[in-house]
């Protein structure tokens, strides 16, 4: 699928009419510090590392970026700078290999940190008859399976090029900063959502274009660019602090629904950025 395409529905739906255009609302979030109370790809470091696919450092770095990343999150700069390096590191990991690894593990690692405020509210949207959509640039095969333990209707992630079954370390389609609302976009053409009645939740300044893009913008655990932004322009801020388990009150979702072709570039991508980011503020301090 060309870059700007959405992921597809969490859960396919035969015989459902066509939308008719702009009549239709809903609610996007991000994910990390928004839906859950930590990165979701950082999490995966440590399977990772016991199945051979990183090392020992770069688990001791995740350590250090998981703290970074609650502390202040990633800016721009240091994605852009980090996201050759990423995607070489990722290159020739084998997909079944990770798809094995995600599916073991995702809820063991990912169910105790989702916010109960988060799912309230997807809870609350869903009643209003509204269409809820988890939005993250961290890769599809981890964003999906999330997006269906929380009950949203389509998921958008970012997506790396496989061949032969293995990452090539290319990047298909980055869920990130403007290619984020265009993906927003193009979902809502597709689906009938009128964007200026839509709704969009995010801790992160780098998701301004995804928060003007809708009529209904709200800051969740918001970094200092993006509560600044939100203060000038009058937009609610909320506080999430309540992770709770979902296991007991969400099914499983299918192995199938647990792809992994981007993986790879979510799990590091924050852990180097993260990283990057701690050196250069050291540095500073030198």
């Amino acid at each position: 699928m060309p870059i700007g395409t959405y992921a597809g529905p969490v859960t396919e739906r035969s015989g459902d009419p066509q939308p008719e255009p702009g009549s239709r609302v809903a609610a996007f979030f991000d994910l990390d510090k928004t839906v859950i109370a930590k990165s979701s790809t950082l999490a995966f470091s440590r399977p990772f590392f016991q199945e051979g696919l990183i090392n020992r450092r770069a688990v001791l770095k995740s350590a250090y970026a998981q703290f970074v990343f609650m502390l202040a999150g990633a800016d721009a700069d240091q994605m852009d700078r980090m996201r050759a390096h990423i995607t070489a590191l990722c290159a020739g990991w084998d997909v079944e290999q990770v798809r094995a690894i995600v599916e073991e593990t995702l809820h063991d690692i990912v169910d105790p940190l989702v916010y109960k405020e988060a799912t309230q509210l997807v809870a609350e949207h869903k009643e209003q008859g509204h269409d809820v959509v988890v939005v993250s640039a961290s890769g599809e095969e981890i964003v999906r399976p999330i997006a269906e333990m929380v009950g949203a209707t389509h998921c958008i992630g970012t997506r790396m090029v496989v061949n032969d079954g293995r990452y090539t370390g290319e990047v298909e389609f980055y869920c990130y900063g403007d290619g984020k609302v265009d993906a927003v976009r193009e979902l809502a053409a597709e689906q009938g959502y009128d964007l200026a009645q839509c709704y969009a939740y995010s801790d992160s300044v780098t998701d301004l274009p995804l928060l003007d893009a809708v009529g209904h913008p709200t800051a969740v655990n918001p970094d200092r660019g993006l509560r600044k932004s939100a203060v000038q322009r009058g937009w609610p801020v909320l506080a999430f602090s309540h992770p709770v388990s979902l296991r007991a009150r969400i099914p499983t979702p299918s192995g199938t629904a647990v792809a992994a072709a981007a993986v790879g570039l979510g799990a590091v991508a924050a852990a180097g950025v993260a990283w990057y980011g701690l050196r250069r503020r050291r540095r500073g301090d030198d």
